[in-house]
This record gives C-alpha cells, structure tokens and sequence, in this order.
C-alpha cells in the first residue's frame, strides 16, 4: 500500500477552495450537491484507509485478537512508519466512530422527541406551537407526513406575506430533503476534521437554495429577505444542525443581500476557464484520487492478508 494508504486522509484538502468560491458563483443547488457528494466520498475513504492502517496497528497489540497471520512482517511492511502510525490509526477510528455514532444518535433523538411533543397535534402540514418563544423548523416524517413547526411567537414577528415566505421556505427544505445533505456532511466532518469546510459551505448553501425556493414560490425576493432579517433578529435557531430552518445556519447578511440581488444563474456545471471551474475540477479529481487510492490498499491489503493466513 505504501503512501498511497494515507492519500484519502489529507485530499479533503483538495476540496477547501470549491467549498469557499461555490457559496459565491454555483446556484445553491448545485453547490449543496457537489459538495456533499465531494465530502461524503472522501469521509468515507479516508475512514476506510484509517481501519486499514487500524488492521496493521491492531496486530501489534497483545492478545491481537485478529489471525495470527495477520502479524506477519509482510503485513507491516504494507504500511510505513507502521509501529507509531498503525498504533495511532486505533484510537483515531475509536473516535471517529464514536464522533459519527453520537451525531446519528443525537439526529434521531430529537426527531422523536418533535414527533412526540408533535403527538396530540391534528395531522397537518404545518404545526403551530404555543409558545413564547420565536422558532421555525423543518421536521421530516420519514413514514410519517413531513411537518413544519412553528411557535405563535415567531409568526407574530412576521407580516402575512412573510409568513407564506416562511413556510415556503420550510417546504423547500422538506421537498428537497436538505436533512440528508446536513446530517452527510455532519458525518464527514466528523470522520474527517479537514471536511469542516464543507460542512459549514453545505449548511450555508441548503438554506439559500431554499431562500431561491422560496422566493419563487412567494414571488418576491425581498419578502423573503425581510421573511429571513425579521427571524434572525429573535430565532433560536433549530434543536440540531441537521434539521434547516429559516433563520439557522448561514450568514443571515449575505443571505438576505443574495436575495436583494438577482437570482443565481442555474448553470449546473461551471466553465474550466474560471476560478470556481478548477475549483470544482480540483475537488472532483481530489474524490476521484481518493477512492482509487483507497480502493488500492484496500484490495492489496486484502491480497497480503490472504498470503499471510495460513489455510
């Protein structure tokens, strides 16, 4: 495997100037999909490589619970540096998986708990809380109906036509699936802390794409804009980072001044001949180099495991 095994790790690295420049020239639909695909395949390859490294580590350990020959040198001499490295690789993946759990974990926590406190409530699309305090959120239903919360204090905040900008907003937030995009990049910063970037890019994206949503469903940029300012101004946000709300994650100020000016171009690819074009071809071949690497060491390690077991 050579270095080849450690590749996965650093090329989130690759990914860092599309995450900044597609917040600003991608439509926001474009920029939350490539940067989730980008950042769900190179989390996903970089923790493979991290249990290869694991394997290597695990058989230097007392009482090595894997096959005996799983020890052999061939096995070590597959990673270098394999004493410090492959010692460090247990406990990194210790908390990765660890890190990813307790965000699945969380996820599906206060899901059930909207959905209960949700219980006693007529099954609409819109669920208006009591409550003195201002918040909107997107809650998905998976088997159930896809809800959107609101308290009374929040809409009081609001005119009538920022309210219907409010719900539109929720809506685009349901329709599109934007928690799967959240929770994705959620997982991938924590399996890989160079994907923070996407992260924080994909959580600021969602929400412009259902700013755009929005205020084409609303018909009016502005009322949105207003819909957005007002709600940050008293929002508590949301109960997770994984579910999307009007006035959560995202600059508000560049929010609101994206929507005072024209509307993104839909283009779904840039043009090469740009900076955001090798950006994006960057980030591309940066996942592409990653998986092959990673596919790489996992089918030679998968050879030299095979040689080494006896049978």
């Amino acid at each position: 495997m050579g270095v080849f095994v450690f590749l996965p790790l650093v090329l989130p690295l690759t990914a860092w100037p599309i995450a900044r420049l597609a917040e600003q020239h991608l439509h926001p639909r474009t920029a939350t999909r490539l940067l989730t695909g980008v950042a769900a395949v190179m989390a996903a390859c970089s923790t493979l490589c991290l249990g290869l490294v694991m394997v290597v580590g695990t058989a230097q350990l007392p009482g090595n619970p894997l096959p005996d020959g799983w020890s052999d040198p061939e096995v070590r001499a597959a990673v270098p540096y394999d004493e410090v490295v492959g010692k460090a690789a247990i406990p990194a993946l210790v908390v990765v998986l660890v890190a990813c759990g307790r965000t699945l974990w969380r996820h599906g926590r206060v899901r059930r708990r909207a959905h209960r406190a949700l219980a006693g409530l007529r099954e609409t699309e819109a669920a208006v809380l009591p409550d003195d305090v201002p918040y909107a959120y997107a809650l998905p239903g998976g088997r159930r109906r896809d809800r959107v919360v609101v308290t009374t204090a929040m809409l009081e905040c609001l005119e009538p036509a920022e309210r219907r900008a409010l719900f539109a907003h929720e809506r685009a937030h349901l329709t599109a699936r934007h928690h799967r995009f959240l929770l994705t990049v959620q997982l991938a910063a924590r399996a890989n802390p160079f994907l923070r970037p996407l992260r924080t890019a994909v959580s600021y994206t969602a929400e412009r794409w259902a700013d755009e949503d929005a205020a084409q469903t609303v018909g009016s940029r502005r009322t949105v804009a207003c819909a957005i300012g007002k709600a940050a101004l008293v929002s508590r946000g949301t109960p997770v980072a994984t579910l999307a709300g009007l006035a959560s994650a995202g600059p508000v100020p560049r929010r609101v001044a994206a929507l005072l000016g024209p509307a993104p171009a839909a283009r779904s690819w840039p043009s090469l001949f740009t900076s955001v074009g090798v950006a994006t071809w960057g980030a591309a071949v940066g996942a592409a180099v990653s998986a092959m690497s990673s596919a790489n060491s996992a089918v030679t390690m998968i050879f030299i495991l095979r040689a080494a077991t006896p049978l």
